[in-house]
């Protein structure tokens, strides 16, 4: 059987390819303790659940609009002008299977073959995979743990050519966890002015887990925000990942491009989640905020223990639920048995030897970095980082 090339075009996620491992040898009884998988570790909001029994009840059951129930249209726009005083109506909104579908939509409706996809470094896995999935290019911007990990305007101007076609980045950053500041966008902003033809793709799922200030869209600079696209979702401020809920808000012209896409690959997403986001979305925010408040803790004994580790080189998080240190002073090292020389190594071996998983920075277009999620208990976390710094000071 001969499959099709498209499978040539893109990678397997390494994040969910660390996760399978790790399962692997949980199942084999070792006890890895997991530090791979961006997922909150709390259970859903008891009012979410609520909705969603509710909704089961009324015998929402049925096949839904393929952007979505216009209640939950609303509540989307709502939950804008609350968090984001910014101004949508229903008809800029699609809801998706996850926000990672509301990103695919996004770049299949606008990058075609050669069209040029500007993605600063480090970031998500998918993106990258996307846009060779369109067929297009990506054109990274390398950022640096110096410039916190963030592209500069001088630094985008020099990376927008005739070919470019979307702008995407997130803020906060997963990696990263790198925030862009109010100055900063509106610094981006001018740059974008002056390329009418560039469409800004900002992905905002880690909107609430902030640790800096409130959070800020660059949908906000009125004059470019019919060229913006917001992608958010439920899985990571109201711990729903595996609810599968993700909308975009977005220019009328975009939001039906990718509504047509939808209608062809999923049609509209699940009826008792749609259900739930109404309520997650315009309801109380306490547990979210709780959430964050856990986070933070998390974050400082994190950061703690990550700096207490030799050669490491860790850029303090001012978002998201990640650390991404450098650790490249490990390359070239060996236990006697293994040797590491590069960030995959560096990541398999604390698999096998620290049971611990991680993700190799590669994946996120940053060779010399891995990915450790702090979205796990304390208990988890202090054990985690004990098994690393003993498999570490076994690297000679």
């Amino acid at each position: 059987m001969e499959l099709s090339s498209l499978l040539n075009r893109f990678n397997e996620p390494e994040t969910l390819k660390m996760a399978k491992l790790g399962r692997e040898l949980r199942a084999s009884g070792i006890d890895v303790i997991d530090l791979s998988l961006g997922e909150p570790d709390f259970d859903t909001p008891q009012h979410i659940k609520d909705a969603a029994i509710k909704a089961i009840n009324d015998n929402w059951s049925h096949y839904t609009p393929v952007s979505g129930f216009l209640d939950l249209r609303e509540a989307v726009c709502t939950k804008l002008k609350r968090d984001n005083n910014l101004d949508y109506t229903f008809d800029n909104i699609v809801t998706s299977t996850g926000a990672k579908q509301s990103l695919a939509n996004v770049i299949l409706a606008l990058v075609d073959e050669g069209d040029e996809v500007i993605i600063p470094t480090p970031y998500w896995v998918t993106y990258s995979e996307l846009v060779k999935i369109a067929r297009g290019k990506v054109v990274e911007i390398r950022t640096t743990v110096e410039n916190e990990f963030k592209a500069t305007p001088a630094e985008v101007e020099a990376a927008i050519t005739p070919r470019t076609k979307v702008f995407m980045f997130s803020s906060p950053c997963n990696p990263s966890g790198a925030v862009y500041s109010k100055e900063e966008l509106a610094a981006l902003a001018e740059v974008f002015r002056k390329h009418p033809h560039v469409t800004i793709l900002s992905d905002e799922i880690y909107e609430y887990i902030n640790f800096v200030g409130a959070h800020e869209s660059i949908a906000q600079f009125s004059d470019i925000k019919d060229r913006v696209v917001i992608v958010n979702g439920l899985s990571k401020g109201f711990a729903m990942t595996g609810w599968r809920l993700g909308y975009i808000a977005a220019s009328t012209e975009i939001a039906k491009a990718c509504e047509k896409l939808q209608g062809q690959f999923t049609s509209g997403t699940c009826s008792i989640t749609q259900k739930a986001a109404v309520v997650a979305l315009t309801g109380d925010l306490k547990p979210s905020i709780e959430m964050t408040e856990e986070f933070t803790k998390r974050r400082a004994r994190t950061l703690e223990l990550v700096k207490s580790i030799p050669g490491f080189k860790c850029f303090e998080p001012q978002g998201a639920f990640y650390v991404f240190p450098d650790v490249s002073s490990y390359y070239g090292k060996s236990n006697g048995t293994e040797k590491v020389n590069n960030a995959a190594d560096f990541s398999m071996y604390l698999l096998n030897t620290a049971h611990v998983s991680s993700v190799m920075g590669d994946a996120f277009g940053e060779p010399n970095c891995v990915r450790f999620s702090f979205a796990n208990s304390m208990e988890n976390i202090e054990k985690a980082w004990k098994r690393i710094a003993d498999a570490l000071a076994q690297l000679k």
